[in-house]
């Protein structure tokens, strides 16, 4: 059966061509190469395995040199075919794996298939490596299906079925016989008509269908003995004399046996005769391998002269497109640079408006903000200065809840523009922190009595704890540090009721001249939940509010945040819900003990002393002007009010004052330039900016107009006098 799966290969390989022969002067055309690999396969049915070697030598030889993947591998596969023929297996799998990297080169699908199922010949039925063998094969089938060429399926899975059943896989072999059963009457082929029915017979015996079995077998050995076919006929009667052994008809099986043996025998006795013809030709394979790896190794060597001339023309094209790609790219560059200057100036001019629109709209919404806070705490001051004069000459309104809401209501006005206009600053990185010397008791006593309104309303009791190891004077920017404390406090006594808020302070650590103070602001009030702890310091948000409770804008925590970042701290929280929290923060102050000690805000005023000053008010609003008589002429002084800077200036050409009040946004003439002027006639009386506007916003062109000082209203009367008081004295002091 070997030899048939071999011969049928090998003439399907190539299409019937007449013998030819050509001359050995020229390179023959691939035609008449296939005719030479055609006439080395009709030598090898003749057993002319010399004459087949030398002709397959001849086309492999003739193929390499026109460099043909297909005809290279046919001549490889006849090759090896006399190789399988002279049981030189090992050298036919050689070449046989030879042709077949040369079949995979090409999109010939039918010369690999063959290839493979020759492959797959060797090692199941020569080598017995059954797995290998049926590997090859699966891959044959795998191309003959690509082929749709149905008698070719029919041969391979044959092969493979009778590959399984050898080896006793019958499971695993039966798809294979199933298609074979469908498809074998129609395009099988005469030469495994024998084998198809031996495989049928094999496996209804193994299924212990004795009918079938029977039939199957009778069948293949009359067809075997009808047409003479010796090798499958002799495995018809061996598996036959299985079967009856099997079934204990012992009898008949010896006599198939016996049969099986004589056949045998016969093959053999052909197979010596050949063998014995072809000793000759034995002596000769190792020539034949040495001619044939010559050709190969010619054809390599050509190969690589080739790819070389390939590399240098290569290697030419390369620099000469490096040259012109060169050239392009500088004229590239060139026009690139060009473009990219003309659009830089465009980008340039573009960024400049667009600098030039954000700058506007900055200051655009620098001066909205700045307006609508002087325009917001104007009223505030005028609400405020009336609701203290009510209570100061209705002593019997101050228990009144209305007059009482009133203020706060105009406190928590003035508290929110306040924050709105913090935020803006600390966002427009326009807040630069100052030195100066102060008190930090002086300042934490000040923010709590500035709170004492909201501890009434909840009720709640501020603590102070300082440590006494904390310099009297520190130096820092005690404004935003004050902000700080207020924004803090005033939240734990808005979430506390009926409790207490504890404000300590205690030196930490103290490196040269910085003094590290940590602060705590603790309360036993409502308590922050865990999931709300990471985001009570972003801009308005709001944790733990009360319907109909006006718990601020959500910008304080937010502030403090930001103004612990310019003194470079950070604020931490403890909070537990019924519990309380305690938030703490680190600052670094200086302190200096041989400088000054500057506490211009801190001086202690006797307003009941009977000092008696003289004031200009200069102020265009008819309310603050009320306001601000009332305030002055209740604390011992006395007070002349003028509407604007014309007014201010002609009464100061006739009478002197102690001190000179002045509003900034004025109509005819605003309060700096009124200053300028009274500057000019040469007038030093202390000048202090009476405003609504932000403080650190007209700082400087109040000092260079010639102002000595700003109150900010609405303001304190404390403060105010305060401020008053050390103006004149500084005057006074640098007259003499």
């Amino acid at each position: 059966m070997y030899q048939i799966r071999i011969f049928l290969v090998l003439l399907l390989l190539l299409s019937p061509f007449s013998n030819i022969s050509f001359a050995q002067t020229k390179i023959p055309s691939k035609e008449e190469i296939k005719k030479t690999a055609k006439l080395a396969v009709q030598y090898l049915r003749e057993d002319n395995y010399e004459k087949s070697l030398s002709t397959a030598r001849q086309s492999l030889n003739y193929a390499t040199i026109i460099k043909d993947d297909y005809l290279i591998a046919a001549s490889y596969n006849v090759v090896a075919a006399n190789l399988e023929e002279l049981s030189e297996y090992e050298k036919a799998i050689l070449y046989y794996k030879k042709g077949l990297s040369y079949a995979n080169k090409t999109n010939n699908d039918k010369i690999k298939n063959w290839i493979n199922n020759n492959l797959g010949n060797v090692y199941c039925f020569e080598k017995k490596q059954y797995e290998t063998g049926i590997k090859y094969y699966k891959k044959s089938l795998e191309y003959s299906q690509k082929t749709t060429d149905t008698s070719q399926i029919v041969f391979t899975k044959l092969n493979i079925a009778w590959a399984y059943f050898d080896i006793g896989h019958f499971k695993e072999g039966f798809p294979y016989l199933q298609y074979i059963n469908k498809y074998h009457p129609k395009f099988g082929n005469e030469s495994t008509i024998v084998a198809f029915n031996m495989l049928n017979g094999m496996y209804y015996s193994h299924i212990n269908d004795n009918k079938k079995a029977e039939f199957y077998f009778l069948t293949a050995i009359k067809l075997g003995n009808k047409r003479n076919e010796k090798s499958d006929l002799s495995f018809s009667h061996q598996e036959y004399s299985k079967f009856l052994l099997k079934k204990g008809d012992y009898k008949q099986a010896y006599v198939n046996l016996t049969l099986y043996n004589k056949i045998t025998d016969e093959i053999y006795k052909k197979d010596k005769i050949k063998k014995a013809n072809v000793a000759g030709i034995n002596l000769e394979l190792d020539e034949y391998k040495r001619e044939i790896d010559k050709i190969e190794t010619e054809r390599n060597l050509q190969s690589q002269s080739l790819k070389k001339s390939k590399i240098i023309v290569f290697l030419f094209v390369i620099a000469l497109l490096v040259v012109l790609l060169f050239f392009y790219s500088l004229y590239k560059n060139y026009n690139f640079k060009k473009k990219a200057n003309h659009d830089l100036t465009i980008a340039n001019e573009e960024l400049l408006i667009a600098r030039d629109k954000a700058e506007e709209a900055s200051y655009a919404k620098t001066q909205f903000v700045s307006t609508i806070s002087h325009e917001l705490r104007t009223p505030l001051y005028g609400v405020v200065g009336i609701t203290n004069m009510l209570l100061d000459e209705h002593k019997e309104l101050a228990n009144s809840p209305h007059l009482s809401s009133l203020k706060f209501s105009a406190r928590y006005l003035l508290s929110l523009v306040n924050d709105i206009l913090q935020i803006n600053k600390i966002e427009e990185n326009r807040i630069v922190l100052e030195n100066l010397t102060f008190n930090v008791t002086d300042e934490i006593n000040m923010v709590k009595n500035s709170l004492s309104f909201i501890s009434q309303s909840h009720n709640n009791k501020i603590t102070i704890k300082i440590d006494p190891s904390i310099p009297e004077y520190l130096i820092g920017d005690k404004l935003r540090f004050a902000q700080i404390l207020m924004n803090l406090i005033s939240n734990a006594l808005k979430f506390t009721n009926n409790g207490e808020v504890i404000v300590s302070a205690n030196l930490v650590k103290v490196e040269d001249k910085s003094h590290y103070i940590e602060f705590q602001i603790s309360d036993n009030g409502i308590g922050i939940a865990t999931d709300d702890q990471d985001k009570i310091f972003e801009k308005f948000v709001q944790v733990g509010r009360k319907e109909n409770d006006y718990q601020g804008t959500g910008l304080g925590l937010a502030i403090v945040k930001r103004l612990l970042e310019l003194f470079k701290s950070e604020i931490s929280l403890e909070s537990q819900i019924g519990i309380g929290t305690t938030f703490t923060f680190t600052i670094a102050f200086d302190f200096d003990p041989n400088k000054t000690k500057e506490i211009i805000n801190n001086i202690r005023v006797d307003l009941s002393s009977g000092q008696i000053f003289k004031v200009l008010v200069v102020e265009d609003n008819k309310i603050n002007q009320i306001v601000t008589k009332k305030i002055i002429e209740k604390n011992n002084c006395s007070c002349f009010l003028v509407d604007d800077g014309f007014q201010a200036i002609e009464i100061l050409n006739k009478e002197v004052f102690d001190v000179i009040l002045m509003d900034i946004n004025m109509p005819l003439i605003s309060g700096f330039e009124t200053t300028r002027q009274i500057r000019l006639k040469g007038i030093n009386t202390p000048i202090i900016a009476l405003t609504a506007f932000a403080k650190d916003e007209i700082t400087e062109e109040a000092l260079s107009a010639g102002m000595n000082d700003i109150i900010i209203k609405p303001f304190e009367t404390l403060k105010l006098f305060q401020v008053i008081n050390y103006q004149i004295n500084k005057t006074k002091n640098a007259v003499v």
